[in-house]
């Protein structure tokens, strides 16, 4: 008997117990991701079925049981390695969190964790991450703030067991910066400008001016740095920077144009192919319920 596909569906959802954080339960089979990057951790687990995605270079595919983790900031896809599909829980969980996580369970600061460009195949690790997931996910209430329901001690120190679990047993350092002919002072100085005003129109010649290249070169050595060309990188920190008003309840029309997309079609088919669902049922995943 042939397994049955999954379907397209996805909830993004808040808890009070992880401030700044986002978390996705999810089941995908026609849906892709196109190249993308996250502010944030990206810690799934996937509970069948098996995803397919291209990062830092490589193809990788993580089957059910497996944790593979994406780096903040790093572009990467997302698609199903099987007919059926693929069906996960994600954390986004916030640089600042992981990192004083990183810095107690050393009892000293440390440097952002970082986690290999593969697929994390560690079983133990994998339950661990799931089950604080449903825990946080089974918490309801605080919407007003009133009084949490189900068992928040329980769900926190799930997170805490399995990301502490995740860094001492898979965090790397961060890697050295990439090579000096990539030029990171001149990749820097575009993203400043492509993040300075994301309403205002900025041509690829006027960029290029601004750190003394070609167009052709100075498009070269972006691509090259960020693996996007400017035009989709600065589509991704516009989607990045959507967020925070979506979460405050900012009408997602308004979030279009503050941002900088040209209508709320516009936004909303780049937030879809993004996050999977579009951004007026993202924002309405406050996660308490």
């Amino acid at each position: 008997m042939d397994e049955p596909r999954f379907r397209d569906c996805a909830r993004y959802w808040r808890s009070p117990l992880v401030p700044g954080a986002d978390m996705l339960t999810a089941e995908y089979r026609e849906h892709e991701f196109s190249p993308h990057w996250h502010e944030a951790y990206a810690v799934p687990v996937i509970e069948a079925g098996a995803e397919m995605f291209s990062y830092q270079g490589g193809h990788y595919v993580a089957e059910a049981g497996t944790v593979p983790v994406i780096n903040p900031g790093e572009v990467h896809t997302g698609s199903r390695a099987m007919e059926v599909g693929w069906r996960y829980r994600v954390f986004y969980l916030p640089v600042d969190f992981m990192a004083a996580l990183a810095g107690e369970i050393a009892s000293a600061p440390q440097p952002m964790p970082w986690f290999p460009a593969d697929v994390i195949r560690d079983p133990d690790l994998a339950i661990r991450v799931a089950r604080a997931h449903r825990l946080l996910e089974g918490i309801t209430g605080a919407r007003d703030g009133g009084a949490l329901r189900g068992d928040p001690l329980a769900a926190e120190t799930a997170l805490i067991d399995a990301m502490s679990a995740l860094i001492a047993r898979h965090a790397l350092r961060h890697p050295e910066a990439r090579p000096t002919n990539i030029d990171p002072p001149r990749v820097a100085l575009m993203k400043e400008r492509l993040a300075a005003d994301l309403t205002a129109p900025l041509s690829l010649s006027e960029l290029a001016a601004d750190v003394g290249l070609s167009a052709f070169h100075a498009a070269r050595l972006f691509t090259q740095a960020t693996r996007m060309p400017p035009h989709a990188w600065r589509n991704q920190l516009r989607l990045q920077r959507a967020l925070g008003p979506l979460r405050e309840g900012v009408a997602v029309a308004d979030v279009a144009a503050a941002c900088g997309f040209t209508d709320q079609s516009h936004f909303t088919r780049h937030f879809r192919r993004m996050f999977g669902v579009p951004p007026g049922r993202w924002q309405a995943g406050d996660g308490i319920r």
